[in-house]
């Protein structure tokens, strides 16, 4: 069957919201930035196949600049494309099954969590579910009026992926059970686990029901009024006061499967692949996490350590003592024409150590300060990309940078020394809280 194409895309059977509209850059939908235009393809619950990771590196390749990025939401996005690309990459991802809903695919944002029915560590085996969601989420057209930001989760109980805020979520509670989540926030008793896809979109369907009663421009459940209760009691729930507690994210390394097998994780500097770094990732399974790493699962001992000597080769980050885990960063320039500065230069000649093979960027003799706690570089008060949760904000103002962290800011000038100075400040904070 020939490959459908952006002209092939029918308008919605939804009813479109009268106030702004959502310009979130889908697979469809095309920004145009500084650089040229800016694709987001979703990728439910992180996982690819090798066919589609070699396509979407093609694709990146010929297309674009030939990077991919990886976002907080464990998506894709390809930068740089020209003109005339938009319809060659519809073609491409929908034969490679990336694009199964043309009316859905901004909506297709689902995270589960990535290391789910492998290394024992939570309760319940999530996986199944993810192909359930998806395929139930494009199914039903009115659902397609979601928000492009609009997130759901699966946790398999360790609360992993609830750190990144998801508006729907159910987390497990045993084998066999489940309970959801309305951001953040427990609403009713447990369920059977599989009740779980049907309870989310009863309660993404809520969420549209409450906002058209509202007469709102809500994106996300918590921008609602009473958004979590009022979705609850739509569906016959009440809602605790308190947030559900959340877990930490995969550490970069290797790791044991319950199988004796080994699943790999592997940090994306600043988020971003060049060719050569994608090129490491060719493995049969890869699973995309919303903290910038990618999960190579099922690998042999041996394979296993050929992978991860070939990642650091190449300036992936391979266990959490690298300077760059948990730093991300948007754009900035020369590719958003709204930055103020080169942040992925900036942060790279201020938390690498002399020699990392990320970028000719890295400014040798800088030896990097630890620094506790997830940072990140924002071209401008937009602050793009930023992850969820307590975060060091490091924010191009111009003249410098304004570093801020637990209710506290600075502003500082450009240089690395001084960048540094402030990011240990202000790590000092986060770790004193």
């Amino acid at each position: 069957m020939a490959a459908r194409t952006i002209a092939d895309v029918p308008s919605p059977s939804v009813t479109r919201r009268a106030g702004p509209q959502d310009a979130c850059p889908g697979a469809l939908r095309v920004h145009q930035a500084a650089d040229g235009g800016l694709a987001r393809v979703r990728v439910p619950g992180g996982l690819l196949s090798g066919r589609q990771w070699q396509v979407l590196v093609s694709a990146a390749a010929e297309l674009g600049n030939g990077h991919l990025e990886l976002t907080s939401r464990g998506n894709l996005q390809l930068r740089g494309l020209g003109t005339d690309a938009a319809e060659s990459l519809a073609g491409r991802l929908t034969d490679a099954g990336l694009l199964p809903s043309l009316t859905h695919e901004r909506v297709r944002n689902l995270l589960a969590s990535p290391l789910s029915g492998r290394d024992g560590g939570g309760l319940a085996d999530v996986r199944p579910l993810i192909a359930e969601f998806d395929q139930a989420l494009t199914s039903r057209p009115a659902l397609a009026e979601l928000s492009g930001r609009f997130l759901f989760a699966l946790d398999d109980g360790r609360a992993d992926v609830l750190a990144i805020g998801p508006d729907i979520a159910v987390t497990a509670t045993s084998s066999t059970t489940v309970r959801l989540l309305l951001a953040g926030r427990y609403a009713g008793a447990p369920v059977p686990i599989g009740s779980a896809v049907e309870l989310m979109l009863a309660a993404a369907e809520a969420f549209l029901a409450e906002r058209r009663a509202q007469g709102s421009d809500a994106w996300r459940l918590a921008e609602l009024t009473d958004g979590p209760a009022r979705v609850a009691a739509r569906l016959g729930l009440t809602t605790s006061g308190l947030p559900h507690p959340t877990g930490p994210a995969p550490a970069p390394g290797p790791l044991r499967q319950s199988d004796g097998r080994q699943a790999l994780v592997l940090g994306i500097p600043l988020g971003s692949l060049n060719t050569a770094q994608a090129g490491v990732l060719s493995a049969p399974r890869l699973i995309l996490t919303p903290w910038r790493s990618v999960v190579l699962p099922g690998l042999g001992t041996a394979a296993a350590a050929v992978l991860l000597n070939a990642g650091a080769a190449q300036g992936l980050i391979t266990d959490g003592t690298d300077p760059l885990n948990g730093v991300t960063a948007c754009t900035g320039r020369p590719g958003c024409a709204s930055a103020l500065a080169d942040v992925r230069a900036d942060a790279i000649a201020a938390h690498a150590v002399a020699g990392h093979a990320v970028a000719a960027h890295a400014v040798a003799g800088h030896q990097a300060e630890p620094i506790a706690g997830p940072v990140h570089w924002s071209g401008c008060s937009r602050r793009c990309g930023r992850p969820a949760g307590t975060v060091i904000d490091v924010v191009a103002t111009g003249d410098g940078y304004r570093v801020s962290s637990a209710g506290r800011s600075t502003d500082v000038g450009g240089s690395s020394a001084q960048l540094r100075v402030a990011l240990c400040d202000s790590s000092n904070l986060v770790a004193a809280r």
